[in-house]
This record gives C-alpha cells, sequence and structure tokens, in this order.
C-alpha cells in the first residue's frame, strides 16, 4: 500500500484519532451553540451575536493542538448566522449591521466548527417567547425537527438519498408545512464541507442530484428547511450576503486592485472553509467582492427569503455512519412545542420514528496499532450528544 493510500484510509472514520477529532469539533460548536441561544434576546443586535458564536469556536480550538510539531488547522468551519422568522438562512451581518432581535421572533442559529479540517455543523430554531411554542410556529419548528428525527434513522448504510427525500417531505406535509427547496444534506470529509454524495430535500427542474447510497463510514451534515408557505424562497437583495467560499477550482487576472487585494486576503485566510465578509477590511471588501464573485473565484451563500409573514425553522445536525449505528454528534434540545398537527396517525411515519439509531453490534471501528491510536481509541466508546434530546416533537 502506497503512502497515499494509507494516509486516505486513516483520514476516515476508521482511524480512531479522526473520530476524536469530529467529537471535538462538535463539542465545541455545541457549547457556541448553548452560548449564543443564552445570549438571544429582544433589543440584542444580531451582529453581536454572530460574533460572539465565532470568538468561542476561535477561542476553544486555539486551545487545542498548540504543542504539536505539525501545525493543525481548526477554527470556525461555518461564520454563525442568526436568521429571523421568513428568513431562511446566510444572515451573518457586517459589523455597521443595526439589526436585532425582537420578542416573538423565530431565531435559527446556524454554525460550524472544524479541527484539522473534520468539520461539525449544527443549526437550531428557539422563539423569543417565554413558555410554550404554539400554533403555526409550533408545527413549522416540530416538522423540521421530526424530519431530522426521520432523517437520522434513514441515512444508514444501505439506504438512498432519494428515500431521505420523500420521508421529510412526508413529515413536512403533516404538519401542513413545506421543505424549503435548494436544501441539500450533504457528506463531509477532511476539509470539505459541501461533498459529492448530497440529499436534494426536494427536486424541482432546475435542481437534481445523482443517487446515492449511504455507506459506513461516512459523515454527513442533515440539514432541514422546513416552511409554512410555499418553499420557493427568493433572494431579494444581493447586498445582503456576507458569506462566501473560496472556488478552489477557478482562476482569473482580476483587474481592480481592490479585488487583488481582497482576494490575496482570502486566499490567505479563508483559503478552503466558508467565511464571513465581516472578518475582511469592510471598505475593500465592498468593492473587491463583487469582481471576484462575477468571476466565480467566490461562490456566495445568499440570503434567502419566504414570503412576509411565512414562518421557517432550519434544524441541522452532524452524523457519523458508525459500524455500530449511526452518532448525531450535533444537537440542542427545544424549548417545549403544541404543535396544532400530529403525525401519531400516520403508520410509515411511526415506522421511521420506531427504526433503532444504533445496531447491536459493539465497538468501533478498525483498532489500530501502536501509539498513533490508543489514546484516541476510548473516544470511539464516548456517549453521544443524547440521542433523545431532539426527539421527535409531536
Amino acid at each position: 500500500m502506497s503512502d497515499d493510500e494509507r494516509e486516505e484510509r486513516e483520514l476516515d472514520l476508521t482511524s480512531p484519532e479522526v473520530v476524536t477529532k469530529y467529537k471535538s469539533a462538535a463539542e465545541i460548536v455545541n457549547k457556541a451553540l448553548q452560548l449564543v441561544l443564552s445570549e438571544c434576546k429582544p433589543a440584542t443586535k444580531i451582529v453581536d451575536l454572530c460574533e460572539k458564536g465565532d470568538a468561542f469556536i476561535k477561542e476553544q480550538t486555539g486551545n487545542m493542538y498548540k504543542n504539536v510539531k505539525k501545525k493543525i488547522e481548526r477554527g470556525v468551519a461555518f461564520p454563525t448566522c442568526i436568521s429571523v422568522n421568513n428568513t431562511v438562512c446566510h444572515v451573518s451581518p457586517l459589523a455597521s449591521d443595526e439589526a436585532v432581535l425582537q420578542q416573538g421572533d423565530i431565531v435559527k442559529i446556524d454554525m460550524g466548527c472544524h479541527i484539522d479540517g473534520f468539520i461539525a455543523v449544527v443549526a437550531h430554531t428557539h422563539v423569543l417567547q417565554d413558555g410554550p411554542v404554539t400554533g403555526r410556529a409550533a408545527d413549522v419548528i416540530a416538522a423540521a425537527n421530526t424530519a431530522a428525527e426521520v432523517a437520522l434513522r434513514l441515512v444508514r448504510p444501505g439506504k438512498k438519498n432519494q428515500e431521505v427525500a420523500e420521508a421529510i417531505q412526508k413529515v413536512a406535509a403533516a404538519y401542513d408545512c413545506r421543505i424549503v427547496e435548494g436544501v441539500l444534506s450533504h457528506q463531509m470529509k477532511q476539509f470539505v464541507i459541501d461533498g459529492n454524495k448530497v440529499v436534494l430535500n426536494v427536486s424541482s427542474p432546475e435542481m437534481r442530484v445523482d443517487d446515492a447510497e449511504f455507506e459506513e463510514n461516512e459523515v454527513y451534515a442533515i440539514d432541514i428547511v422546513t416552511s409554512t408557505g410555499d418553499g420557493k424562497p427568493k433572494l431579494l437583495d444581493e447586498k445582503q450576503t456576507t458569506i462566501y467560499k473560496r472556488a478552489v477550482d477557478k482562476n482569473y487576472n482580476l483587474k481592480m486592485k481592490a479585488s487583488r487585494f481582497i482576494f490575496s486576503e482570502i486566499s490567505q485566510k479563508f483559503p478552503i472553509m466558508p467565511f464571513t465578509a465581516r472578518d475582511l477590511e469592510e471598505k475593500r471588501a465592498r468593492l473587491g467582492l463583487v469582481e471576484c464573485v462575477n468571476h466565480d473565484l467566490l461562490q456566495p451563500y445568499p440570503v434567502l427569503h419566504e414570503k412576509p409573514g411565512d414562518l421557517v425553522a432550519h434544524i441541522k445536525f452532524t452524523v457519523l455512519l458508525m459500524p455500530n449505528g449511526s452518532d448525531r454528534i450535533t444537537s440542542h434540545s427545544l424549548q417545549e412545542l403544541n404543535p396544532t398537527k400530529t403525525v401519531d396517525s400516520d403508520p410509515e411515519i411511526k415506522a421511521w420514528l420506531s427504526l433503532p439509531i444504533k445496531t447491536k453490534k459493539k465497538g468501533g471501528g478498525k483498532k489500530k496499532k501502536g501509539k498513533k491510536g490508543d489514546k484516541a481509541e476510548d473516544s470511539m466508546q464516548t456517549e453521544p450528544v443524547d440521542e433523545a434530546a431532539n426527539g421527535a416533537s409531536q
């Protein structure tokens, strides 16, 4: 076996060291989510919350692997986003933005962390109110959460991506909601947040994906967005876009000095992971990013909106397809929900929800010889984030 082949084999979940890095990233992003959630109060500036989330992840990851010989990349894998009410996703404002949260807002928090390129992402929905969430707000959150619980049980070796898409659409319909178009659940690999194997939650004439089968030792970001509207969000203003990712396979000789300056800064600071323009020099960024995007050097993450009055919920988690079953490593418990709908009367959804998450097979990946994996081996047996913490609210 060549060194390259050995390296490739060791960089999936068969390596206890890799599992440890995924779980370390997950622990940090779960705590970051908890921190941001605790600060979500009326009159709080959205940009301040985003900055706190990112700062916590940078600080926590910065304390790890400080004394190793080979430098290990670590930090924010996806900038903290706070999207409210009918806004679907990707709101991570610039420092000058004055938008604040208000009582009754449906707040969607989305963020990611990585250790050595092994990525853990999470998204959670919370309503700014005391007491149980009722009415359509409860319906749309329960739809996203129950769909996520079903996806957790269907994203397993031998199952197909299309099965998952059809199931989560059926769950959303049971709550009289829709799965939002254009959202993908991606396989993730080292330094790859959007791998080629995907679940397209809703297919459309403009968007289709290849059939794929899930396999053992894969990692997925399961991304569920539900809406009380028609599930066809629109881009209203390109200027709201602040999150981008370097398109590593594209090249172009930029004409503007500001563009060249910004692109050089991006290539040095954010060569692979998505980043927010807030972390760039703002005046130059405004000028330079446009040319970079126009020539496909950067992939934008647009801010999308359903219609005013529509309610949108977002649940995202990271799952490791281990030999002994699925291990959801990112999540957060929901506030109490009293939805107007239930899935109790649907036998197919009930059957999906009753599927086990773990198999009876014990133990983790293959045991490695030598010192490299010994210490990390124990991590294979660590308890995952409470599987029932997001229990299917019905």
